[in-house]
C-alpha cells in the first residue's frame, strides 16, 4: 500500500466518523428539557428556532444560542 492510498483511506475514515459523531450528537441534543413544545411551561425559547422551548434558561438544542426568556 503506498502512501497515497493510505492517506486517501485515512481520509475516508475521518470523514465517516465525523459524520457518525454530528449525528449521534443531534439526535441525543434532541431529548432533553429543551425543544418540547409544551406552552404552558415555555418561559425561554430559542430566536433562531422559536419552536424550542423550555421552562429555564439554557441552550438551544439545536444550534447551542442561549435561549431568551419569552415576552
Amino acid at each position: 500500500m503506498n502512501i497515497r492510498s493510505y492517506l486517501m483511506a485515512l481520509c475516508l475514515v475521518v470523514t465517516l466518523a465525523g459524520c457518525s459523531s454530528s449525528a449521534s450528537k443531534q439526535n441525543s441534543s434532541t431529548t432533553g428539557d429543551a425543544g418540547t413544545e409544551n406552552t404552558a411551561n415555555c418561559k425561554y425559547t430559542c430566536t433562531m428556532h422559536p419552536k424550542v422551548c423550555s421552562d429555564k434558561p439554557g441552550l438551544c438544542p439545536k444550534c447551542g444560542m442561549d435561549l431568551v426568556e419569552k415576552e
